[in-house]
């Protein structure tokens, strides 16, 4: 299965997918199911008589699956049962022939061994299991396992495009929310502003004393302390990283941990924004971006 091709897009990292195939007359069938996890775990389940290809299987996986935990099963399929073969122990029976005579002859016991007797005595007779060439079995269990994993790609593309929708939906309010930052966030300090001017008219009022000086100092202080637009520059930026990262999402980039990661800074912005805020409307605005945030990180825990 080596140059496997892969449709690019975002994935999922919740899939099924099942094939079926002979060998020796016997149909088994294969059965592939993920959920997501930080890393690829494979958890692999083979018929004894196929055990030498577990390792041509486990190589199967990553051509079509990065991350998440894979139960990957082969069994039987419904209805089918294993053909044994008979084989008679023909060392064992010559004993058992010999030590009868002997008794006989040693004892004068009469009586004879029949087949029926024979046939019942412990080690004369077992069933085995028929051999298969190894080579026969990679080739097989791998055509039907990629068979399997193509599946369960297919289903994570779709569920990826699920994904893809609900991220853009939210994006585009995250976007919203920041607009609204800048607006507010101009309000807040121009509000600032006019606070500290009443103030310092008061006291030249009540006191006869103007500090220009002053003033102008407390101004800047305050609007340095809202001011949030590095943060809202910031907030775009990752935005706009994370719509590069979802478009550049394919079968060899995973992007699920690099988007985990923009989100945490996403927060890390919003939460500065909120500290800065001294307005009940800009912390209700970040109190919803927080919310949005958090719906965006679980549908990340679910990309590959």
């Amino acid at each position: 299965m080596s140059g496997v091709e892969r449709v690019a897009g975002l994935r999922s990292m919740t899939g099924f997918g099942n094939a079926a195939f002979e060998l020796g007359g016997v149909a088994f069938e294969v059965e592939v199911r993920t959920v997501n996890h930080r890393h690829l775990d494979l958890r692999l389940k083979l018929p004894r008589q196929f055990s030498q290809a577990e390792t041509a299987v486990r190589a199967c996986v990553p051509q079509y699956i990065g991350r998440g935990k894979v139960d990957l099963t082969v069994n039987l399929a419904s209805g089918a049962a294993p053909v044994s073969q008979l084989e008679i122990d023909d060392q064992v029976v010559r004993q058992y022939v010999d030590a009868a005579r002997t008794l006989g002859d040693a004892y004068g016991v009469p009586g004879q061994l029949d087949v029926t007797a024979l046939i019942a005595m412990p080690g004369v007779t077992r069933f085995v299991e028929p051999g298969f060439d190894e080579a026969e079995v990679n080739e097989t269990i791998c055509a039907a396992v990629g068979e399997a994993l193509a599946g369960v790609d297919t289903v994570r593309c779709t569920e990826g495009l699920a994904i893809l929708k609900d991220f853009e939906g939210r994006l585009a309010h995250v976007a919203e929310l920041v607009e609204r930052f800048a607006e507010r966030g101009d309000v807040v300090r121009e509000a600032a502003k006019e606070r500290l001017r009443k103030r310092a008219s008061q006291l030249e009022a009540e006191t006869g004393v103007a500090d220009e000086a002053r003033l102008h100092q407390e101004i800047v202080i305050a609007a340095d302390r809202l001011d949030i637009n590095e943060e809202i520059a910031r907030l775009r930026s990752h935005v706009e990283q994370f719509h590069a990262i979802v478009a550049a999402a394919g079968p060899d980039s995973m992007v699920g941990r690099r988007l985990d990661f923009l989100l945490q800074e996403l927060g890390r912005e919003a939460n500065t924004v909120g500290s800065k805020a001294n307005d009940a409307a800009l912390a209700h605005d970040v109190v919803e971006l927080k919310t949005e945030l958090e719906r965006i990180r679980e549908q990340v825990q679910n990309v590959e």
